[in-house]
Formats: structure tokens, sequence, C-alpha cells
């Protein structure tokens, strides 16, 4: 599954500020959303708030005061390379669970900075105030569900493509089959937790594709790389949950798998262990770069300003493969 650009579109007007305020997704995507509230010289963020696509949440509570409200999201570790650019004006402080940051302004221990995006929300009919986040195929609620439902099929092993939120054979086939193989009802899809029965099968091993399991305590960055006989193409970063597993989007039937992982800390540093770097590699050198990439070219890395990476080959031959990471 190739990720394709994804942008947050919030809605507004110069509605009042009298009750509270929901988030609204209408993205393919399940994400984790956090929120500033800045109030004349003092600044707080809150995250992270979840919340599955057509769903809303209540980020906020009571009447609206401060002077400017504003928002980060991001996407599931499960999609992999964050499909889910940010641009925003402000710098804010974050940290990697639910956090609740006091002066975010100025990043503590344990604390990143990360973009935020102002938002002025719109009145809906309940009287609560909402802002929508949303993609350039700009579905309505319906469509936002069942895009999302694809994404992860896809993600999962099965043949919904093309993720774009319109009903059909071929994406019931493919539920179907994801449904049987689990051994769940049908009645399940319409249930508030799907989403997470969903996202609990992606990220177990499978028995088709490849399948990375993080078995350390620490999170794990991925990268994948496909030879179909002409191209070598590397895609990266893919983040790993401890005790997590996750499957990259390979597309078509490549003649070989190439796979890389390292360990890294809660602020993206690589772990060490007895003084070396904690990763999984092999001998077949290809391009990388530190922030979300696809390199289709893989001679002179480092003359083009890449990192050449030592890739390990990955044994297909069974059908299905899966990699765990463990300490030494």
């Amino acid at each position: 599954m190739a990720l394709p650009a994804a942008t947050i579109s919030l809605f507004f007007s110069s509605a009042p500020a009298l009750a509270d305020l929901k988030l609204c997704n209408r993205m393919s995507y399940v994400v984790e959303a956090a929120i500033g509230i800045d109030d004349k010289s003092a600044t707080a963020t809150r995250g992270w708030f979840r919340i599955d696509p057509a769903a809303c949440r209540v980020v906020a509570q009571g009447t609206l005061a401060a002077d400017r409200y504003l928002l980060n999201a991001r996407a599931l570790g499960v999609y992999g390379a964050s499909p889910i650019p940010q641009n925003g004006t402000d710098t804010l402080c974050i940290a990697p669970e639910n956090f609740v940051i006091a002066a975010a302004r100025q990043c503590r221990a344990g604390q990143t900075p990360a973009p935020f995006t102002q938002i002025t929300p719109t009145q809906a009919d309940d009287g609560n105030l909402v802002a929508y986040l949303a993609e350039d195929s700009e579905y309505d609620d319906e469509q936002a569900r069942l895009a999302g439902i694809q994404r992860l099929l896809v993600i999962a092993g099965y043949d919904a493509a093309p993720i774009d939120g319109v009903d059909g054979p071929k994406t019931q086939g493919a539920l179907a089959a994801f449904l049987k193989s689990r051994g769940l009802s049908a009645d399940i899809v319409q249930s508030p937790n799907f989403f997470t029965t969903m996202i609990d099968a992606v990220q177990s091993p499978s028995s088709t594709g490849l399948t990375w399991c993080n078995d350390t305590r620490h999170k794990i960055m991925a990268a994948v790389a496909t030879d179909d006989g002409k191209v070598v193409t590397s895609r990266g970063w893919y983040r790993i949950d401890p005790g997590k597993c996750l499957h990259p989007d390979v597309t078509g039937q490549p003649k070989q798998i190439f796979s890389f992982a390292e360990a890294v800390d809660g602020e993206n540093r690589t772990v060490k262990y007895k003084d070396k770097p904690l990763n999984w590699g092999g001998a077949k050198e290809l391009c990388t770069r530190e922030s979300k990439f696809e390199i289709n070219e893989q001679g002179d890395c480092g003359s083009r300003g890449l990192a050449p990476i030592g890739f390990a080959a990955v044994d297909m031959s069974g059908g299905g493969k899966t990699l765990r990471f463990a300490m030494p």
C-alpha cells in the first residue's frame, strides 16, 4: 500500500465559544490528537485523544474562553511512516504517551517540540463546537469509515484497493475474507470497537506477506525494500511499538524483499547494547534518510545526501515470514 499525502483540513467560522469542543475525524486513518490552549501568557497542551474514522471526541469541556486553540494530530504507528504532514506555525511541547503539559513552550526531559495549527471551530447542531480533520479526498462520515476499513484491510494483506471510500464487490470480498480468517461475524463491522478489532489483527503475526514483531521494551523503527527484477525500492520508516507487530506495505509480487530495523529511545536516538547500536540488518547496502522516504535509485547514497544502511534479505519462499526483533 502506498500512503497518499494527507492533509489536515480545518473548517471554521467565527461562532461564539459557548460549549464543549469536539474533534471529528473524516480521515481514513485512526488518529491521535493533541490540543494546545493558549491563554494570554500561558500555553498548555494535552494529548493524546484517539479518534476513529467517522467518530468525534470531546477534547475540551465547558465554555471556551482561551485566546487560541491549537491542534496537532498523528496517525497510529500501524500505518507506518506518518501520512499526516504537520505544518503549523506554533511549536509546542508533546510527550510520547498521554500527557498534560502546563508550560508547553519550553520542553523538558521526555518532551519534544511539535508544530500546532490554530483552529477556530464551528458551532454544531447540538450546541457543541466542532473542528474536522479531513483529507484531500474530502470524505463524508460514511466514506471516511469505509476508507478507514479499506486501508486496514490492505495493511492486513487483503486486496481492498483502491482506498476510496466507495463500496463494491472487491471491498466486500476482502472484508468477508478478513472476518472469516478471524472467526468474526458480519455484525461486528457496525460495532463501535471494530477499528480496535482490525488494528489488533494488523498488529498480529500473519501467515501471508512480511510481518515485523517487536519483542523488546524499546520502540523500533523499520524499513523495507523490494526488488521487482528491475528496480530496488527502499521505504521507511515504520514505527513498531513494544509488544506489537506490523505488516509493511509490500505491493505486487517482488522477487526479493529486504528488511532493516533499529531500536530507538523516546527522543528517536538509536539505542545501544554493549556499546553497539541495537539493530537488525544484513549485507545488502541500500539508501535511506532520517525522515520518511521512498527511494528508487540505490547507487551513490552518500553523494546524494542519503544514508547507506545494510538490509537483510528475507526468505519469503513459504508465502509468509515473521521477523521477531528481540534483545540479544
